[in-house]
């Protein structure tokens, strides 16, 4: 915390810091164990009537009273992550938007809307990157409109917690009402650790195109056509030139199984590669297919010239979070889906907000 010359704890932040990111000191009133005082380091993205508002990385959002700070002061960016490829928000953005793409896209200003029938959040919510072309609130009701017209409700996909990330957007889709849903890490590493830990015995088998055995393990069962469109890259087989190019894992299973031991799936674009996808047979898990899996398109993707990789996971997938930390990755930034609020009918048929959008982040 900022002290000054003669030992004093300083407030050094105004109302002018708002949108860089700081740490505050404050006083709690009944805290746990009898402390007195409360931390938190995120960016300032409100300081509205004696109450300033921090979004930690995580995207959670705290309310320190301006009259119980102790200490503050404006702080560096996050610290440079320990492992890992460098990269920006803005170019991971891109990069998983190109990884899971939608079968319909429209541009307003520089964001993206996007929509599949509703199949994944992902895939059917407005990428807000840059500048829409309009005020917010325009912006933001030309976004419902256009989801309404597609029988889907309006999201929105943002992140917090890395240089560039959008903690002032996410302020002010809450003031408006917009409810944060679903939240999960990007996380990225090294390619080659990842293939370094195959040995040629795993038995995966990679192909184009998710057959009926690869689509028999995937969670989300009963897939569409639009949804093997999504899965697919945008087309099956091999890809266009400058185009991702998708490939699928399959672990057969057992005599009479009625699916596969293990599936992945893995788009290479540029220095990247993308993991999706990764399902174990509960019964088969701790055999190391998941690894076996990730190494398999991971030496598929070095054959193409990545070097790089991403992927995405829900904070509560413990699971999956220990085997990615293993294989080198670490959380670059979170993303969030906010939901526009249902408007009330007026005259004619209201917008079915209910329309389902598919379940998880991907």
């Amino acid at each position: 915390m900022e002290i000054s010359a003669a030992g004093r704890l300083e407030v050094r932040i105004t109302a002018a810091d708002v949108g860089k990111r700081v740490s505050v000191r404050s006083l709690i009133e009944h805290g746990p164990s009898g402390e007195k005082f409360s931390d938190a380091v995120g960016v300032l993205t409100s300081w509205d009537n004696g109450v300033l508002r921090i979004t930690r990385r995580s995207g959670e959002s705290v309310r320190v009273a301006e009259s119980a700070l102790v200490a503050g002061k404006v702080v560096p960016a996050a610290p440079a992550r320990r492992r890992g490829p460098a990269a920006s928000y803005e170019e991971l953005a891109r990069i998983t938007a190109r990884g899971w793409r939608p079968v319909e896209s429209e541009r307003l200003g520089d964001w993206e809307l996007r929509a599949a029938a509703g199949f994944t959040r992902r895939a059917n919510s407005v990428l807000p990157l840059g500048d829409p072309g309009r005020p917010l609130d325009d912006a933001l009701t030309a976004v419902r409109r256009w989801y309404a017209a597609r029988g889907l409700p309006a999201y929105a996909q943002t992140a917090t917690g890395a240089e560039g990330t959008q903690e002032l957007l996410c302020a002010e889709l809450e003031k408006r009402g917009w409810v944060r849903e679903v939240t999960a890490e990007l996380w990225t590493g090294g390619l080659t650790p990842v293939a370094d830990l195959g040995d040629g015995t795993s038995g995966v088998l990679l192909s184009r195109d998710a057959d009926e055995a690869w689509l028999a393990r995937y969670r989300r069962k009963g897939v569409s056509e639009v949804a093997l469109r999504v899965l697919g890259g945008g087309s099956p087989g091999a890809p266009a030139p400058g185009e991702p190019s998708v490939w699928f894992a399959t672990v057969p299973g057992g005599p009479g199984a009625e699916a596969p031991a293990a599936i992945g799936r893995c788009v290479v674009d540029g220095r990247w590669a993308g993991f999706a996808a990764v399902e174990v047979d509960p019964a088969r898990r701790r055999e190391g297919l998941a690894t076996a899996v990730m190494a398999a398109l991971a030496a598929r993707a070095l054959e193409e010239g990545a070097s790089a990789a991403w992927l995405q996971v829900e904070t509560d997938n413990e699971g999956g979070r220990a085997l990615y930390d293993r294989l080198g990755f670490a959380p670059h930034h979170a993303y969030h889906h906010y939901r526009a609020p249902e408007e009330p009918a007026s005259g004619g048929s209201a917008p079915d907000s209910s329309a389902p959008a598919g379940d998880g982040t991907s």
